[in-house]
């Protein structure tokens, strides 16, 4: 069953969540900030339902610290306000949010969205532990309009058969870029990566994750 986590201070708010979605979803929430984070890392969720406004941290912060793991920065997070859309909603956009659902919350909307969740096949979640490690590469590949270029880059984290990094050149999905580790004196092909995921596209702040076409070589696991 699908797992959906509610961060909400909000006590009515929870028992109203949980009320409208437990008959389709699992769901584990709390009202702490901190606690939340701590669920998330333990629990895995589909989707997280996170309050604006909340004592100690905001929102804000709980996306962006979700999305600066790597464990979790593939959750989508809906986030649950008060405050207008026109206020907030693109600051929280650029933060990672994959929505906003302004109080009271229109429920329909709200399973329409997690819905389109579970039915996806969820082929970007980790099938492999990550660990933050920065590493020097050279990308060398096609934009969206076809135009070769090559980049140097740290990574943000690796795992044995992809990475993650920054990248803010434009690419197309499933785009496939040729990959070197970059050292002093030589840069030593390691494969072909295709583009798995995407976050904050054609921004500075675009982050890619690769994954490597078959087992890489000169790679460092």
């Amino acid at each position: 069953m699908t797992r959906v986590l509610i961060i909400d201070d909000d006590e009515a708010i929870r028992r109203m969540l949980r009320f409208r979605l437990k008959d389709a979803y699992e769901i584990v929430d709390t009202s702490s900030p901190k606690e939340g984070l701590i669920l998330a890392l333990q629990h895995k969720p589909d989707a997280i339902l996170v309050d604006l406004m909340m004592p100690a941290h905001t929102g804000f912060e709980i996306c962006q610290t979700l999305a600066g793991l790597s464990f979790t920065q593939l959750i989508p997070v809906f986030v649950i306000s008060g405050a207008p859309q026109a206020i907030y909603k693109d600051f929280c956009d650029a933060l990672g949010a994959q929505g906003y659902f302004e109080k009271p919350i229109d429920f329909n909307l709200l399973q329409a969205r997690l819905a389109a969740i579970a039915s996806h096949d969820r082929q970007n979640r980790r099938t492999e532990p990550r660990i933050r490690l920065r590493v020097g590469l050279k990308v060398r590949g096609r934009d969206t309009k076809g135009n070769p270029f090559e980049s140097l880059i740290f990574t943000e984290n690796v795992s044995r058969r992809g990475f993650a990094c920054g990248l803010s050149v434009p690419l197309g999905r499933n785009a496939v870029v040729e990959v070197f580790l970059w050292i002093p004196t030589a840069h030593r092909f390691t494969g072909e990566a295709r583009l798995a995921w995407l976050k904050f596209p054609e921004t500075p702040e675009q982050l890619c994750g690769f994954e490597f076409l078959g087992e890489p070589r000169e790679w460092i696991f």
